[in-house]
C-alpha cells in the first residue's frame, strides 16, 4: 500500500466463520473507506452480524484479519477497541443500571476522567432524547430506549469507527430521524460509521456505500449507486439474492 493513500477505516480480510457444519462466514474481505456512511445489507441468517462481531473483537474468527485505521484487531486488540463504538444486536447491556449509569460506567471502562465522562454523558441523554429517563432502570426501557441508551454507550468515548447491528429495529421514526442526523453530522466530522439492516430504503436514503452480503460472502460492494445500478437497492438486492416467489400464495388466503 502507497504512503499516500489513506488508510481505510475497517478492512477484512478472508474473514472466516463455521459453527458447527455450518459455514456462516465465508472468506469474506471488505474495505470500508474513512469518512463513509457504509450500509452492511443481507437476508436474516447472510453472516451479517457474525461479520460485524469479528470485526469490532467480539468473536474470535477461524482464519483471517480484521484491521481498524491500520491496527489489526486481532493482534492489539486493546488499541484497535479504542477506535470503535459497537451496538451489537442482541448482546446484553448491564441492565439492572440505570441509563445514566450504564453510559457512565462505559466511559470509565475507556480510562476517561469522570468529569470528562459526565459532560458527554449529559449530551448524549440530551441528544438522544434520554434525558427524563436518566434515573430510570434500563430493565424498564422500551425496545427504541434500550437501542438508543446502547448508542450512547457505543458514542460516548469518542470512536474514530462507529458498528451499529440494525440501529433503528424497534425505534420509533421521531427517534429514528434524531439518530440518521446524529450519524451524518458524525461522519462530516471525520468518523465512519457501518450500519448492517434490511431495511433496503432507509440504507438507500441514508448511507453512500453499502454491501451486500449472503451466505457469508459478499456479492456486491461499492457505492450505492453502482450497486444498485438502474433499479432500486431493494430490486437490486432481491435479484442479487434470489429466492423471491412469484406466486399467488394458498388458495386459502384469497377471499375473492
Amino acid at each position: 500500500m502507497h504512503s499516500d493513500l489513506p488508510v481505510a477505516a475497517l478492512e477484512l480480510r478472508g474473514l472466516t466463520k463455521r459453527f458447527g457444519e455450518k459455514l456462516a462466514v465465508d472468506k469474506l474481505s471488505l474495505t470500508v473507506p474513512t469518512g463513509s456512511l457504509y450500509g452492511l445489507v443481507g437476508p436474516n441468517g447472510a453472516g451479517k452480524t457474525t461479520t460485524l462481531s469479528m470485526a469490532t473483537g467480539l468473536l474470535r474468527p477461524d482464519a483471517g484479519q480484521s484491521i481498524i485505521h491500520g491496527v489489526d484487531m486481532w493482534r492489539r486488540p486493546l488499541e484497535a477497541k479504542q477506535l470503535v463504538g459497537n451496538l451489537s444486536d442482541g448482546v446484553k447491556l448491564f441492565d439492572r443500571l440505570t441509563g445514566e449509569q450504564l453510559v457512565t460506567y462505559n466511559g470509565l471502562l475507556f480510562g476517561m476522567d469522570r468529569a470528562t465522562v459526565a459532560e458527554r454523558v449529559g449530551d448524549l441523554l440530551r441528544l438522544l432524547d434520554l434525558e427524563s429517563a436518566a434515573g430510570t432502570p434500563v430493565v424498564d426501557y422500551s425496545a427504541g430506549m434500550t437501542k438508543k441508551i446502547a448508542l450512547a454507550c457505543a458514542l460516548v468515548h469518542a470512536p474514530k469507527l462507529l458498528v451499529l447491528d440494525e440501529p433503528f429495529e424497534s425505534v420509533d421514526p421521531v427517534s429514528a430521524a434524531n439518530i440518521r442526523d446524529m450519524l451524518t453530522e458524525y461522519v462530516k466530522g471525520g468518523g465512519t460509521v457501518i450500519v448492517s439492516s434490511h431495511v433496503m430504503d432507509l440504507v438507500q436514503r441514508m448511507c453512500d456505500h453499502v454491501a451486500v452480503v449472503s451466505a457469508g460472502r459478499v456479492l456486491a460492494a461499492g457505492t450505492v449507486d453502482e450497486v444498485r445500478g438502474d433499479s432500486s437497492l431493494e430490486d437490486r438486492f432481491v435479484e442479487l439474492v434470489g429466492g423471491r416467489h412469484h406466486s399467488e400464495g394458498p388458495e386459502w388466503l384469497r377471499h375473492s
